[in-house]
């Protein structure tokens, strides 16, 4: 277990440079970006449900599961994603690959503690836009093509501790350091229409480029209650509390003026820095609660409702007008399903079949439209023989967005791996 900690470290590196191109989602243009994580792979199959306490899978989402944890634990989990992005005039698609979360668990009786790094968030987007000049309505011979470019995000390092207070019943907390790096690139180049009807572009076009480095604290609090309610059948149910935090954007601003040939950066002549002013967002208080039921050595069917205080978000800057934020709020459906934990004789009883929907409202409005996304999920855990590790594997396919009032629809496909390794530590010898 020694020697899978020491990888942990070194993939810390990997982890945090993944983060900086982890979508290709243009709404990723707004605010911190776009929130990638959304739990744990064997979560995220059930459409991020993490309502049950669980001995060999850390729980990122509620701090109080790590009393849950009977084995020291190591997860790692990435996904590979395609996206296909279509407005009313076009087609593009987009390929990620990315790591998203790092954990470990340790348990310690009825305490469990855990640590790790997650990319929470990522901004990433290419974009061409072309605009025509026009008078009175009329349109005429000007041209002007806007190039649009960002990379970076934010990434959490996180501890947390849960703590069972009584057999069925556990409280936890975390704290979060928000820290990353956000850099956009915005390029404007001038055509005109000459007698051939051929438009020629201007030498000389206007570029300007923001950073933003961010840092900030944050905490997250749990609460874990399960009873039996016939034989082997429980109710178990979960809640989450984040209060509202502070994001501090320390930012800057040049405008260039250079020479290019369809956004691609000939040369700089002349470049100065602007003043802009830094920037506190404030990162949206966040409360879920969910119920489920079931036999956890069998299946377990359950839902979760989150609401996020969204509407006091901001951007970077303050020049951007056809933005604004509402509450967010979403709503989950999943379970699983083990045929025989227990057989020693066929493998595919003992793999844990997931599945799960999940229907939210991201809290982003462009032009006065919502933007929602929708997925169903489907998952696998596999064990590994002759240790209680698995590996676990996800599907997801949804729609995010819409092509109404000139935006992007996105149709993206998620396909995740994650390992659980675990391992007993702490364990008192009884012959030396």
């Amino acid at each position: 277990m020694i020697k899978k900690i020491i990888v942990s470290v070194c993939l810390l590196f990997s982890l945090v440079s993944f983060a900086q191109e982890g979508t290709s989602s243009p709404y990723s243009f707004y605010g911190i970006g776009d929130v990638r994580y959304r739990g744990t792979i064997e979560n995220r199959s059930m459409a991020g449900l993490a309502i049950v306490p669980d001995s060999i899978h850390i729980n990122l989402q509620n701090p109080a599961m790590y009393s849950s944890l009977k084995y020291t634990s190591f997860t790692v989990g990435g996904t590979f994603s395609a996206n296909q992005l279509k407005t009313n005039q076009k087609e593009e698609k987009a390929q990620r690959t990315t790591l998203d979360y790092l954990a470990v668990g340790i348990p310690l009786k009825k305490l469990g503690l855990g640590f790790g790094l997650i990319p929470y968030s990522s901004v990433g987007y290419n974009i061409r836009n072309s605009v025509f000049s026009n008078e009175n309505g009329i349109v005429n011979n000007n041209r002007t093509d806007n190039f649009y470019k960002g990379s970076g995000g934010l990434n959490k390092v996180f501890f947390g501790f849960g703590y069972q207070l009584a057999k069925n019943f556990s409280i936890g907390a975390d704290v979060q350091y928000n820290f990353g790096k956000i850099d956009t690139r915005s390029l404007s180049t001038q055509f005109t229409l000459n007698s051939s009807n051929i438009y020629e572009q201007v030498q000389y076009s206007t570029r300007e480029t923001n950073s933003s480095s961010a840092s900030g604290v944050n905490f997250n609090a749990g609460l874990s209650y399960n009873t039996k309610l016939y034989k082997n059948i429980s109710l178990f149910s979960s809640l989450t509390y984040s209060p509202e935090a502070t994001i501090t954007l320390n930012n800057e601003r040049f405008i260039a003026i250079v020479q290019s040939a369809n956004g691609i950066l000939d040369t700089v002549d002349d470049e100065v820095e602007i003043q802009v002013a830094d920037t506190k967002l404030k990162m949206p208080s966040k409360f879920s609660f969910g119920l489920g039921i079931g036999d956890t050595k069998k299946w377990i069917v359950g839902t979760e409702l989150t609401f996020q205080g969204t509407s006091n978000f901001g951007n970077r800057f303050n020049d951007i007008d056809n933005v604004s934020y509402e509450n967010a709020t979403r709503f989950t459906v999943g379970g699983y399903y083990i045929p025989d934990y227990k057989s020693f004789t066929n493998y595919f009883e003992r793999i844990v079949y997931r599945g799960g929907f999940r229907f939210e409202n991201t809290g982003l409005v462009i032009n006065n439209q919502p933007i929602e996304d929708a997925a169903v999920t489907l998952g696998l855990g596999l064990p590994l023989r002759g240790a209680f590790s698995n590996v676990n594997v996800g599907f997801e396919l949804g729609n995010r967005g819409t092509q109404n009032r000139g935006l992007v629809r996105e149709h993206y496909m998620n396909f995740s791996i994650g390992l659980s390794l675990n391992d007993r530590w702490f364990i008192k010898r009884k012959y030396n």
